[in-house]
């Protein structure tokens, strides 16, 4: 069975939530694919849940930040603790990651407007009388 658009995007290291309007889930398949909620309506059942999860994901990460600075100033913490506090905080990262790249791809793109770029600065007056 061939890849889907969003499986071949995948691994093309693209983001199909941008391009397809998908929304990325904060969770799995159990074969460890992503999973993918169509965006018709923000209040249901399952974008709630997938709101929950993320804001519980972005408070454990901020609750183990906290945990490991305080581990990392204790000059008695051993390998196997600093080792534990790696990979915990290696989750915690690439849970934020998907938060943020779920986010991303569901807000807007900005309209364009003329002359007002990032190479338009406004003219400076300094220097002169």
């Amino acid at each position: 069975m061939g890849e889907s658009n969003v499986e071949r995007r995948l691994h093309e290291g693209g983001t199909v939530t941008q391009s397809s309007g998908l929304r990325l889930l904060p969770w799995s398949s159990p074969e460890g694919k992503p999973c993918f909620l169509f965006p018709n309506d923000d209040h249901n059942a399952l974008s709630q849940r997938a709101d929950e999860i993320e804001a519980l994901q972005l408070a454990m990460g901020a609750g183990l930040l906290h945990h490991a600075r305080a581990l990392l100033s204790d000059r008695k913490a051993n390998a196997r603790e600093l080792r534990f506090l790696a990979d915990r905080l290696c989750e915690a990262l690439r849970d934020v990651l998907r938060v943020a790249e779920s986010r991303g791809g569901r807000l807007a793109a900005p309209e364009s407007d003329e002359g007002k770029g990032l190479d338009s600065a406004p003219e400076s007056n300094e220097g002169s009388a």
